[in-house]
């Protein structure tokens, strides 16, 4: 599978799913752009996405190795049912996804950081409440769109 160039686009949004999971669109983008050295300001196994990796009980380093062999998303979907430390049922997708759409910052520094995001980017913005909307805002601007 061929790498996103993150230096031209972003990664897709938190909000796709892959096998019912959100997120696991988006590291795989940021993993295989990381190997092709192509990954521009994106970091692969950034905090989002170890609210992933922490959750399904799987290693990052074993994912990036397996990324690497060239599996497409369904394959690593596969992957990732099969090595997680868990058993991932869709029920545990369906409910872990739903949580992460609606999560906000919730300690005083991520507040904070969040909202210097949220100004620099979309001061006028109402509707950015959730981690999400704030990647999604940061995605939009940092590629040419006013917000």
């Amino acid at each position: 599978m061929s790498a996103v160039d993150l230096t031209q686009r972003p990664p897709r949004s938190p909000r796709v799913k892959l096998g019912g999971f959100v997120m696991l669109p988006r590291i795989l983008d940021k993993c295989r752009a990381t190997l092709a050295g192509k990954n521009g300001e994106y970091n692969y196994n950034c905090p989002a996405d170890r609210q992933f990796f922490d959750w399904a009980q799987v290693d990052a380093d074993k994912f990036r190795a397996e990324v690497k062999s060239g599996k497409g998303d369904g394959e690593m979907l596969d992957w990732v049912l099969q090595n997680a430390g868990r058993k991932l049922s869709p029920v545990d997708a369906m409910t872990w996804s739903a949580y992460q759409e609606r999560r906000a910052p919730g300690e005083l520094e991520k507040r904070e950081f969040f909202h210097d995001v949220h100004k620099q980017f979309g001061p006028k913005r109402t509707d950015i409440v959730t981690w999400f909307d704030l990647l999604d805002l940061d995605d939009y601007v940092t590629f040419g769109g006013k917000a």
